[in-house]
């Protein structure tokens, strides 16, 4: 789209530094540019993705970013943000594509016998009829020199059973031994020695943390068998970059909603696998301040949805390759159903809508023809595909044949705000609905409403699911659409479930304003058996910190949330920052009132009852109380930011403000009074600070003194009368 039929877009130049993000996808390459200082959208293009260009997709990125610098009128030198977030790796996976992997197994004795059998990764299934390409090669002692170069000779030299590869045998290596968590010498000996022989290497510790031996290898071998591939489009794109005339580091965009710095990506190509889908609700979280809800990302085939829970995007271990993975990515699911997807009939009513979309059937929507193409419409019902059912509808008019979708129905009903990507001519979307509401005896709105009944119910069910997989409060979670085909999918079905629901602004290309306003993320995972000791969390909590501030994070603003879970003795600490610290003046502040009213709208109350408890600079906490017979009065708590958004709610929770010189006494006392004590074992309170402009998240702490002492690292660099507000709130 351009700029210029955009009113939306903000061409203000008195500001010089940009944030751009760049998406990658299968057809298309987004690319946006983002005022750094006030976050408005100044100018976004689309260019076809280059697969087939000499330098792969390096191409179409640098030809977008060189179209929007000349659509914004920048320079490449005022960019202080650059990232991209790409399919890449998820489609190398997809499309078999990948390097063939030489594994070095490391061990004597017993667990000798562990280590030999990963051999059998040979066997995963990349795609229907195509494995892994995988060769195996034991050395017993790490240390023995000449023994690892035989290993890597064999390796090297090895065919797959029936194939004549291309370069011979392995093309990239991975070491691994049991218990390297603890004991990384063995692996990193082993790539020393291999070093000479030029080859990507990778040690399974060095992906991750965690114990068990098979999955950390298959984690590890998954990611090495990209990474080749990764390593060259990596190496393009930056070069490209950089003779571009850009100065800013290159970012990529992380499968959990983050970025992290290229030299990063070179180490783990795999945690930009499933990275599509984080970069549009980083979209949504950043650009649309969600603090709990749903995010929907429509296209024309599919929808993506995920959740939003206090503030943060919901993160699982992923599946791939049909097998758990130690890696952390966003909690997507996918329905298929989208802007594009045609509706399905028999009996004389709608059976079903998708999931076979008109992109795919190369079929025009029926809604975007003219009037005289729609001209002696009648309906027919097809096989779009092979293998498809065979009661697609579609119309046969004087203009050719045309596809029902779910966006004719919604531009029919009106739905589709003037201005959106997928917006049409309402009368001309009527006349397609028009043939199909006669066959079923019925009037155009009914026949329109009943195929986004269809069509959003697939998606409902999953939305329900999610709802109730993270126990968000369905009377206060929001959804929020984006991509091009939300309109078609989001305002039906936030009037079908009553939960409140909004397009978001620049839906058709919140994937790349995610990827340019997102947060450096690093995540680092330590199990420690028989429980964590204080010191042990705060390292975890530094060396995540560090990680952060490694990649460009300014040292400053760095938030680290850390979770310890004492049924797996995990110590997990996620680090976010920006590479620059955000001190924007925004355009718009949310006044007095306007914050009031939208803690009382979240609290159910009227205003009238709703008090300010407490407050920074940056936040401001208000509460209610609930009076109830025989049983304790309930403190409904709500934390509003400056621009209006709630950003945390409790059902019933304490709060108290103090001084950074006085924190420590005062959340001693007030834990101590907090802390419960029963067959559960120790409960400390979940426990928010708010400093400065930032919520600390502490509540993923069980135990009072490593809770304490992370408190304590919080406040430390800070000025003693510097206003810290405790939210507390006792667990069950």
């Amino acid at each position: 789209m351009n700029s210029a039929h955009n009113p939306d877009i903000n061409h203000d130049m008195n500001t010089s530094r940009i944030r751009v993000g760049i998406d990658v996808g299968g057809t298309f390459t987004d690319a946006v540019a983002v005022d750094a200082t006030t976050l408005e959208l100044l100018g976004q293009v689309k260019v076809p993705t280059s697969h087939h260009h000499a330098d792969g997709v390096a191409h179409g990125i640098v030809e977008a970013l060189d179209r929007l610098m000349e659509q914004t009128g920048r320079a490449p030198a005022d960019i202080s943000f650059l990232a991209h977030g790409t399919t890449q790796a998820t489609n190398a996976l997809l499309e078999g594509d990948v390097a063939t992997v030489g594994l070095i197994g490391i061990g004597t004795g017993p667990s000798a016998v562990f280590t030999r059998r990963l051999a059998s990764f040979a066997k995963l299934e990349l795609t229907p009829g195509k494995r892994l390409p995988l060769v195996y090669a034991h050395v017993a002692d790490p240390s023995d020199t000449a023994a690892v170069c035989r290993a890597v000779e064999q390796l090297k030299d090895e065919q797959l059973k029936g194939e004549q590869l291309k370069g011979g045998g392995a093309q990239v290596l991975v070491a691994s031994q049991p218990f390297s968590v603890d004991r990384p010498e063995g692996e990193r000996a082993v790539l020393d020695a291999a070093r000479p022989y030029g080859l990507p290497m990778t040690a399974a510790h060095e992906i991750t943390s965690l114990y068990g031996l098979h999955k950390r290898t298959r984690t590890a071998v998954v990611n090495a068998a990209i990474l080749p591939r990764m390593l060259a489009t990596a190496d393009l794109v930056d070069a490209s970059i950089t003779k571009a005339g850009v100065t800013a580091p290159l970012m990529v965009m992380r499968c959990d909603g983050g970025v992290m710095s290229l030299d990063e990506m070179r180490r783990r190509p795999l945690l930009t696998v499933l990275s599509g889908p984080a970069a549009g609700v980083a979209g949504a979280l950043m650009q649309e301040r969600v603090s709990e809800g749903v995010f929907l990302e429509t296209g024309g085939t599919s929808t993506d949805i995920s959740v939003v829970r206090r503030g943060k995007v919901a993160v699982r271990h992923a599946t791939i390759l049909g097998k758990t993975s130690y890696l952390n990515a966003l909690d997507v699911r996918t329905v298929g159903v989208g802007g594009g997807s045609m509706v399905r009939i028999g009996d004389g009513r709608i059976t079903g809508v998708g999931p076979r979309s008109a992109h795919i059937a190369g079929l025009p929507y029926a809604c975007f023809a003219s009037p005289a193409e729609l001209r002696d419409a009648t309906v027919a019902t097809v096989q779009p595909m092979d293998g498809d059912p065979d009661n697609y509808a579609v119309l046969d008019a004087a203009g050719g044949r045309f596809a029902v979708t779910m966006t004719c129905a919604a531009n029919a009903l009106g739905r589709v705000p003037e201005g959106d990507f997928a917006h049409c001519d309402p009368e001309t979307a009527r006349a397609a609905i028009a043939p199909l509401a006669a066959l079923l005896g019925t009037d155009i709105a009914t026949a329109a409403t009943r195929i986004l009944d269809a069509g959003t119910a697939q998606v409902r069910k999953v939305v329900d699911a999610m709802i109730r997989d993270y126990r968000l409060d369905k009377d206060t979670a929001v959804v929020v659409g984006g991509g091009g085909g939300a309109a078609s999918v989001t305002p039906h079905l936030a009037l079908g479930s009553g939960m409140e629901g909004r397009i978001a602004r620049h839906n058709e290309v919140i994937s790349p304003i995610g990827v340019a306003l997102a947060l450096v993320r690093e995540q680092v995972e330590r199990i420690v058996p028989g429980g964590a000791s204080q010191e042990q969390i705060l390292a975890v909590r530094a060396e995540a910190e560090r990680a952060v501030v490694a990649q460009g994070a300014a040292a400053e603003g760095v938030e680290v949330e850390v979770t310890v879970d004492p049924q797996t003795s995990t110590v997990r600490a996620v680090a976010t920052g920006a590479t620059e610290l955000r001190t924007q003046d925004r355009a718009h502040r949310a006044d007095d009132t306007e914050r009031l009213h939208a803690a009382a709208a979240s609290l159910k109350a009227d205003p009238a009852a709703v008090h300010v408890l407490a407050g920074t600079a940056a936040h401001t906490v208000y509460g209610t109380e609930t009076r109830r017979r025989l049983r304790p009065t309930r403190h409904a708590v709500r934390i509003v930011d400056m621009d209006g958004v709630v950003r945390h709610h409790a059902a019933d929770a304490h709060v108290e403000t103090t001084t950074v010189a006085g924190a420590p006494e005062v959340l001693a006392r007030l834990v101590g009074e907090s802390t419960s004590y029963g067959d559960g074992g120790v409960r400390a309170p979940a426990l928010r600070l708010l400093l400065g402009s930032r919520i600390a998240d502490l509540s993923g702490v069980l135990d009072p003194q490593p809770l304490l002492a992370l408190a304590q690292s919080e406040l430390r660099a800070r000025a003693g009368d510097e206003p810290v507000v405790a939210v507390l709130e006792v667990r069950s």
